[in-house]
């Protein structure tokens, strides 16, 4: 996605909400969820349907990438699997903790499968150790960043 496609967006969801910030955010906080085109397109179909309203990464992969954790209040633009800006989220809470202590409530949040937490442990577990951006290997004790957040604007 580049700039300008990025700003044209921004202009538009600020004519919506005008109550956003005048500037985009900045380039690592425009992402799609997943690792692939068909995860963020799915992802994004249930965010804008309401069902997810959490997410979560290892906090392992932000230090691999020298990415920063979120932070309550950041605005992120939600591309879809086309790289094609479609939502902007404002973030609402940030937590990490163990993986082994992601809460059931978090895992619902996140409205992938049955919505269960050993439905969210099982998936997780697999997309953590596929898509680590670290060397570490998957542990039941590696730090989790927990996000819970709402949709501003869909286009």
């Amino acid at each position: 996605m580049t700039a300008p496609d990025i700003t044209a967006f921004w202009r538009d969801a600020r004519a919506a909400v005008p109550s956003l910030p005048t500037d985009p955010p900045s380039a690592d906080r425009v992402w799609g969820f997943g690792a692939t085109p068909e995860q963020a397109d799915g992802l994004l179909a249930l965010v804008l349907a309401g069902t997810k309203t959490g997410t979560a990464g290892a906090l392992w992969d932000y230090e691999a990438d020298g990415e920063p954790v979120t932070q309550v209040g950041e605005h992120d633009v939600i591309l879809d699997g086309s790289g094609v800006p479609r939502a902007v989220i404002e973030n609402t809470s940030v937590e990490v903790v163990p993986f082994r202590d992601v809460t059931a409530e978090h895992a619902f949040s996140e409205g992938e499968d049955d919505r269960t937490l050993a439905s969210w442990r099982r998936i997780h577990q697999d997309f953590f150790t596929r898509y680590a951006s670290h060397d570490r290997g998957f542990h039941d004790e590696m730090p989790i960043v927990c996000e819970r957040f709402r949709v501003v604007y869909a286009a």
